[in-house]
C-alpha cells in the first residue's frame, strides 16, 4: 500500500512538474524574447519550483554542497536523471548545455535552450561532433557562463558505469578555462525511467576544480577519479552498496 501511495505521489508531481513548465513558458517567453536575461529567470524559477515541490510532494529534498562556480568554467558533471540538471542549473548563474542535437527541436526546452547558449551537438558524428562542438563554443554561438558538460555522453544510472568521452578533455585544453567536476546521487531516488520518484536527500557536490594545463589523458583521469569517487560516496551515504 505504501508503495502504491509512493507512486501516485510521484505521478502527480511529474504532472505538475510538467504543467508548471507551461505555465512559465507562457509567462516568461514574451520577456525573454525581448531580454535574454528573463530566459535565465525563468530557468531559475522552475528549478527552483521542482525542488521545492520534490521535497513536499515525494519526499526528496535536494542539497548542493561544494562551491557552486559563478565565472566561466566548464562543469563537468555525472548525469543520472533530469534532477541533476535541475540541481545544477539552479545552483550557477548563467548555465548553459553541451546538449544531444535532438533536443533542440523540444518544445518549450529546445528555445530556452537556445536562448541561453546551449551547445547542440550530433552524438552519431564523432568527430565532427567535437570539431562543430569547439567550433560554437569559440565562435560565440554558447554566451558566457558556466558551460555544462556530461562526460560519459547521456544518463547513466546510479551503480552502473559507462566510459568517459574524451570530448571533454578537447573542450578543456581547447578553451583553457577551468574545468569543475561535479559529483552526484540524484539517480538512486530518481531513476532515469519510470515514475517513482523515492523519498530522500539527493545531492549534487561541486568538486575542487581543476586548472588548465594539464597534459589531455592526466586530466581525463583526474576528472573521471574525481566523479565516480564522489558519486560512489554520495550514493553510499543514500544507503546504496557501490564501489566497494
Amino acid at each position: 500500500m505504501r508503495h502504491a501511495f509512493q507512486w501516485l505521489r510521484s505521478l502527480v508531481f511529474i504532472v505538475q512538474m510538467y504543467l508548471m513548465m507551461a505555465v512559465l513558458a507562457v509567462f516568461f517567453t514574451p520577456l525573454a524574447i525581448l531580454k535574454r536575461d528573463y530566459a535565465f529567470s525563468a530557468i531559475h524559477t522552475y528549478c527552483r519550483w521542482v525542488r521545492w515541490t520534490a521535497g513536499w510532494m515525494v519526499g526528496l529534498k535536494t542539497e548542493i554542497r561544494g562551491e557552486a562556480p559563478t565565472d566561466e568554467v566548464v562543469i563537468a558533471s555525472k548525469h543520472q536523471s533530469f534532477l541533476d540538471i535541475i540541481m545544477i542549473t539552479s545552483a550557477v548563474p548563467r548555465p548553459k548545455f553541451i546538449m544531444k542535437k535532438q533536443l533542440k527541436w523540444a518544445p518549450i526546452l529546445g528555445y530556452y535552450a537556445y536562448r541561453i547558449g546551449c551547445v547542440a551537438v550530433d552524438r552519431g558524428k564523432r568527430g565532427a561532433a567535437i570539431k562543430q562542438m569547439l567550433a560554437d563554443v569559440k565562435s560565440g554561438a554558447a554566451l558566457p557562463g558556466q558551460l555544462i558538460i556530461f562526460p560519459q555522453g547521456t544518463r547513466v544510472g546510479a551503480g552502473e558505469t559507462k566510459p568517459y568521452k574524451i570530448g571533454t578533455g578537447v573542450l578543456y585544453r581547447e578553451t583553457g578555462q577551468p574545468c569543475v567536476p561535479a559529483a552526484t546521487n540524484v539517480g538512486v531516488f530518481w531513476k532515469r525511467h519510470g515514475i517513482m520518484r523515492h523519498p530522500g536527500l539527493a545531492v549534487v557536490e561541486f568538486h575542487p576544480r581543476i586548472e588548465p594545463g594539464l597534459e589531455l589523458n592526466d586530466f581525463m583521469k583526474q576528472l573521471e577519479d574525481t566523479i565516480e569517487t564522489g558519486s560512489n560516496a554520495l550514493m553510499r551515504e543514500a544507503g546504496m552498496k557501490v564501489g566497494v
